[in-house]
């Protein structure tokens, strides 16, 4: 689990045979083997690391779903460790679990603030919320316009300085992960009409629950 806050951004050394290799230094203060860490969102597993470089499989299925297939050597990433107990929850909670990807469409810089207008697929759209939460490479932001295949994103300087964001150009593939919340709801809310007969009379999951327990 994470928070979206990134800690740094790592380097790419290499992208071999389904195994990334990242030189970072920040995060192995306390680095670990088995250790989980955000790239770019993506919750990788540490298979091992060295003198600040640090190694990750990556499966078939995170190749298709996010844009580390894209990487090459040189390229930055955003790096995040994964949560501690008595850590503080800066951004929002983040599985590192990415639902897609979207398409940097448009970049605006005025003197408080950068917007950027994210095109995403139809799937990804229905969990964007106006002032909801989504993480886009890892980043915990905040909605702050929706149209109906895209949504735009203000981001502070400070973000956008300390992010890949910084280097990220229009055409751009960014990772989506939307607010988990938003998915879970939906769940309970279809549930029924995914099970059979019996579990449909014994559920008391619906709107009327929802609604009344402060859904």
């Amino acid at each position: 689990m994470f928070t979206g806050i990134i800690e740094e951004i790592g380097i790419v050394k290499s992208v071999k045979s389904k195994v990334i290799t990242i030189e970072a230094n920040k995060i192995f203060d306390d680095l670990k083997l088995g250790d989980s860490v955000a790239v770019n969102g993506t919750c990788l597993t540490i298979s091992s690391f060295s003198n600040k470089i640090f190694n990750a499989d990556i499966t078939t299925e995170t190749l298709s779903r996010t844009n580390l297939g894209d990487l090459k050597s040189g390229f930055k990433v955003n790096l995040e460790r994964a949560l501690t107990l008595n850590g503080r929850l800066g951004g929002h909670i983040v599985s590192g679990h990415i639902d897609g990807v979207g398409i940097i469409k448009n970049i605006s810089k005025s003197e408080n603030d950068i917007i950027l207008k994210i095109e995403v697929s139809a799937n990804l759209m229905k969990y964007i919320i106006e002032k909801g939460s989504v993480a886009v490479d890892g980043i915990s932001l905040t909605v702050a316009e929706v149209n109906k295949n895209n949504f735009s994103i203000a981001i502070i300087p400070h973000t956008f300085k300390e992010t890949i964001l910084f280097y990220k150009k229009e055409g751009d593939k960014v990772n989506i992960e939307n607010d988990i919340i938003g998915k879970y709801v939906e769940k309970l809310l279809t549930f029924n009409n995914c099970n059979n007969e019996k579990n449909n009379k014994n559920s008391n999951i619906n709107m009327e629950f929802l609604i009344k327990n402060g859904f």
